[in-house]
């Protein structure tokens, strides 16, 4: 099983970033994880759609090649940062590679909410036309208090989440395997 992952943070020390790193090292016996290089696309620009920089084809061929989508966002301003917003846009155009595709959505925040309200607007986005991608209900996972969670090194340590993000990984994969 592959899985196509969304980091929404370009940030170099992101803890959704830290965070989806631990997921593919933990779960690397369950699905391969590809961590889509975000950073290298340019601003979308409706006039390129058509005629994109190869940065786009190459994600949107790994896109089309998973068999489900994660998506790790950040918090700003209670919704998602720009930085996933323009991949959501170039990838929900021409050839709309995520529509049915199944999602999993995960946020880290240093507040006490986690990414909620983020998730919650990025649940809308998902929901749209062009995206079209499916997420599995009742299996949010919303990590607040996150600069507790990490040790000093950065690596994701909180054995009580770590526990919840295991079952609802479970659920993730046989929800892929029940749908494909």
């Amino acid at each position: 099983m592959k899985i196509a992952a969304f980091v929404g943070s370009n940030r170099k020390e992101s803890l959704n970033k830290k965070l989806t790193i631990f997921m593919q090292e933990r779960y690397k016996d369950q699905f391969e994880m590809d961590i889509l290089p975000l950073e290298e696309l340019p601003m979308y620009n409706q006039d390129d759609e058509f005629n994109p920089p190869e940065i786009v084809n190459d994600i949107r061929r790994r896109i089309k090649a998973c068999d489900g989508l994660l998506f790790a966002t950040p918090e700003y301003n209670h919704s998602i940062s720009g930085f996933l917003k323009n991949a959501l846009d170039w990838f929900s155009r021409v050839e709309k590679v995520m529509v049915n595709k199944p999602a999993m959505i995960v946020g880290v925040s240093a507040g006490a909410m986690g990414t909620v309200k983020a998730q919650m607007h990025l649940r809308q986005i998902l929901n749209s036309t062009g995206v079209g991608a499916v997420t599995l209900p009742g299996n949010e996972v919303f990590i607040g208090s996150a600069l507790e969670k990490f040790d000093e090194n950065g690596r994701f340590t909180h054995e009580q989440t770590i526990d919840f993000l295991d079952n609802v990984v479970k659920n993730y994969i046989d929800w892929i395997n029940k749908i494909k």
